[in-house]
This record gives C-alpha cells, structure tokens and sequence, in this order.
C-alpha cells in the first residue's frame, strides 16, 4: 500500500472526514504525515511555531500551558479521533498557544496547516467543510474551558493548596 493509500485508508476511518467527498480527502491525506509518539514525546511546545494540526489515531495526547505562579497546567487530553493543534489553521495565529506531550505511546496524523489552509482558500467547498468541522472542535473547547473556569473558582483554595 502507498504512503497515500495508507493515509485515505486512515483518515477515512476517522468520524471528521467520513462526510467529505472523497477528493476532497484525497487531498487532505496528500499532505497528511502518519507518525507513531512515544510515551512523553512532545510534539509541540508553547510558542512554537504553528505548522501542522494533529489528529490522534491510538492512544492519548495531553494539552498543557503556562500559568503564572502554577507552572505547565494540563488542560485537556485528546483521545482517539480528536483534533489538537487546530489555531494553526486559523489565518492570524501563528505560534503554538500550548504544548502537546504524548501521555501513552501513540499514533498521530499531521496535517500541514498551511497546505491545508491554502487547499480550503482554492476549494470553497472544502474550506467551508473544514471549517465548520473546526467550529464545532472550537465549540467543544470552550465549553471544556468554560467548566474547568466554574470549578476553579467555586474551589480557589483547593487550586493553590490553601
């Protein structure tokens, strides 16, 4: 099997691109990098540069940043399917506003952000595909986001072992 063969093969199995046309994953998994992560390999750090978006395939994939007076916090951990990595596709970010550990060894797809940015910008139908796709990523986030907030401060003192 080709390595694109091998590459529409995996994102096929994956809910986010069952719904696309399939030249529309064809190109998707033309400029899609299959890698397999070791426990504790990062992939990315904060402030890194934004080059690819990530999609777990196996395993788990921990979400972290800095916070003043608290260190690295982890924030999320992506399972199987989920999209991490995701602001890099967006046109104004262009550095890692997180860092990304592989928690358990693991399988990743990586996708070139700025191919694929440029692929949604030529394909109207594709870019709005993705995108909407993406909002529903970023929507799932900020409720996340928005629960670990009310936890934190209804138990400030739980938070700073007080």
């Amino acid at each position: 099997m080709t390595e694109l063969n091998e590459n529409i093969a995996e994102l096929q199995q994956i809910p986010w691109f069952q719904e696309l046309k399939p030249h529309h994953v064809r190109k998707l998994a033309s400029i899609t990098q299959l890698r397999t992560v070791k426990a504790g390999e990062v992939l990315f750090r904060e402030g890194d540069k934004e080059d690819f978006v990530y999609i777990v395939l196996d395993g788990r994939v921990a979400l972290d940043m800095y916070v003043p007076h608290r260190g690295k916090v982890r924030f999320y951990t992506a399972d199987r399917w989920e999209i991490f990595g995701w602001s890099s596709v967006t046109p104004t970010v262009r550095q890692r506003t997180a860092g990304a550990t592989a928690v358990i060894d693991s399988r990743v797809a990586r996708i070139d952000a700025v191919e694929m940015r440029d692929a949604c910008e030529a394909d109207h139908e594709l870019g709005y595909q993705v995108m909407r796709r993406l909002a529903n990523v970023v929507a799932g986030r900020l409720l996340v986001t928005r629960l670990q907030l009310l936890d934190m401060f209804a138990h400030p003192e739980a938070k700073h072992g007080g």
